[in-house]
């Protein structure tokens, strides 16, 4: 559906995840029954549920903590755990800056050169942790620092940035090949992130063994306040999912889609898989668990950015075990705890018995969907009171 700016323009409509809800299926299915497993660049999850490569969320240990639990991790391998010796203190001194002096001091410590001599101990303390190596580096990133980072024992690398394409250009020279990447790589290559069908069929096309979603919804992030740019998760997703779809008609290769930020709710993330993905990436919503390595604080990649960050240091009051965000018992009654036990909520309510399955359910744009007879709620939330 497009709606017209003016005699030459239009602008389509966009969803997200509050924008649609999901229609009950004719069948309904236990929530035991359920499966949520999936497979990304040869990894099996039990759970699809990715923790994205944010310095304040993920740590080595952290990585061993999700990955007993199912779920898996990315560590920034531009962040640092690969710039300094001691990154604890680091992480120490970036919780312990006041608000008005955050971005600053985050500015001040990336300015640290990244050692690729770092990337073999920090990833055999990920694989000693008892999970894959999985890290994520800029285009520019994997073009320095790529092959150091395979040879230290990487197992999945992720090509990540605010927006990454196959046609990038600079005049600097220094510009990602995505296709000769995957050729050349002895490991599975992920790449992200992008939103639209044109992006993604292409990066597929040029090798990309899993896509990731999303342009500026994550909580850190201030992208799109600062440029503009983005398309709501649901729309962008389905989008991405397009491509998947017809890339595997013609090549019968499945790349699997990951929707990543924006998402605070079980039901958030059943909208996300229902939408097309395979799994999810998130940050912010395990900022207030104590695996990680900066308890109640996380801050984006894109924050230290010298010249424009585009990001903030963000602090989450709550504090509750990864278990217990993942599979409960939980607090609240919001969906923001037992994240597990909501999606399998709402796939045995859609008679989904796989995620595969759950990509086929119907969706409606339902605007009144999250206020609809919610009047008290509301007034509560509000501090309204009855």
């Amino acid at each position: 559906m497009k709606f017209p700016l003016s005699k030459h323009r239009s602008a389509r409509l966009a969803l997200g995840f509050d924008d649609v809800s999901l229609v009950p299926g004719a069948s309904t299915i236990d929530p035991a029954d359920v499966d949520l497993s999936c497979e990304i660049a040869g990894l099996k999850l039990k759970i699809p549920i990715i923790a994205s490569a944010m310095d304040g969320v993920v740590s080595p240990s952290f990585a061993g903590e999700i990955r007993s639990l199912g779920g898996l991790a990315v560590l920034n391998l531009e962040g640092v755990f690969t710039r300094y010796e001691d990154p604890e203190a680091v992480l120490e001194r970036i919780a312990a800056a006041g608000d008005d002096k955050a971005t600053r001091v985050l500015q001040e410590i990336y300015q640290e050169p990244v050692k690729p001599e770092l990337f073999a101990r920090v990833l055999k303390q990920i694989k000693d942790a008892g999970a894959p190596a999985v890290g994520s580096l800029t285009p520019l990133g994997a073009k320095r620092y790529g092959s150091a980072a395979m040879d230290a024992g990487l197992d999945v690398l992720v090509v990540q940035s605010t927006v990454t394409s196959v046609r990038h250009r600079s005049s600097s020279g220094e510009v990602l090949s995505i296709a000769d990447l995957t050729a050349n790589s002895s490991i599975p290559v992920l790449v992200g992130n992008c939103v639209t069908y044109e992006v993604a069929y292409e990066q597929m096309k040029a090798g990309a063994q899993g896509v990731l979603v999303g342009v500026g919804p994550g909580e850190a992030c201030t992208t799109r306040a600062v440029t503009g740019v983005g398309v709501p998760q649901i729309t962008a997703t389905a989008n991405v999912a397009a491509a998947r779809a017809d890339y595997f008609e013609e090549t019968g290769r499945y790349v699997p889609v990951i929707t990543d930020g924006g998402m605070r709710r079980g039901g958030q993330i059943a909208r996300a898989l229902a939408a097309g993905a395979d799994a999810i990436m998130v940050g912010s919503i395990f900022a207030g668990c104590p695996e990680t390595p900066a308890p109640h604080y996380h801050w984006g990649m894109a924050t230290p950015d010298p010249n424009l960050p585009r990001g903030t240091r963000v602090r989450v009051e709550k504090s509750i075990s990864l278990k217990q965000l993942l599979f409960g018992p939980t607090s609240v009654t919001t969906g923001e705890e037992n994240l597990v036990g909501c999606l399998r909520s709402s796939m045995g309510l859609c008679g989904a018995a796989s995620i595969r399955e759950f990509h086929s359910i119907d969706m409606v744009f339902s605007l009144s969907f999250m206020t609809e007879g919610k009047i008290l709620q509301r007034a509560q939330h509000l501090g309204m009171g009855a």
